[in-house]
């Protein structure tokens, strides 16, 4: 039997993560940003004037994509990049007065968007929610070679009816003796 993907669990947290960066472009656009470039303001706005690798490391994307982001967010006037005074290597980035005064519609936004995505939802199922998705998270974080159970998902269909076959006979027996 096929896998119905579109019943799945998975599909559905797709499918919401679309609509959540459409909908979250859409508020972006109104303030001059583009979707995850908020984030750069908001890191930022927590600890300002750090390095490229710890804005990647951060916003958990390769320092390209950082690379790209900032020069952006630089010509508009959001952020600067200066030389570490310690090591000429480094560059720092840092918030401008226009870019933290952006950080502000940053959080109208988010505050408008988390009032549309959960129109609707008790405060316990959002608490519950917000439980769920930090699971997992955590569950898709773990490296597939962590995990001894992902071996059954390259198995061909011979192969994981012989490993159900013997799990059912150890069942019967178990149950026998």
């Amino acid at each position: 039997m096929a896998f119905n993907y579109k019943k799945s669990i998975t599909f559905r947290l797709v499918q919401a993560a679309k609509a959540q960066r459409a909908r979250a472009g859409a508020h972006l656009m109104r303030i001059g940003l583009h979707p995850g470039q908020e984030l750069v303001l908001k890191v930022l706005a927590d600890s300002d004037g750090r390095t490229m690798s710890q804005l990647a490391l951060a916003l958990g994307v390769q320092p390209p994509t950082v690379t790209k982001m900032v020069t952006r967010l630089s010509s508009q006037g959001f952020v600067r990049r200066q030389v570490s005074d310690t090591d000429g290597r480094l560059a720092r980035v840092h918030l401008t007065d226009k870019g933290r005064d952006l950080v502000t519609s940053v959080d109208k936004a988010w505050k408008r968007l988390e009032r549309e995505a959960m129109a609707g939802i008790e405060d316990k199922d959002r608490k519950k929610l917000r439980k769920l998705l930090r699971q997992v998270e955590k569950n898709l974080s773990i490296s597939i070679d962590d995990d001894p159970e992902h071996e059954a998902d390259f198995d061909t269909e011979d192969e994981t009816a012989n490993a159900e076959k013997q799990t059912k006979s150890k069942e019967k027996a178990r149950t026998a003796a």
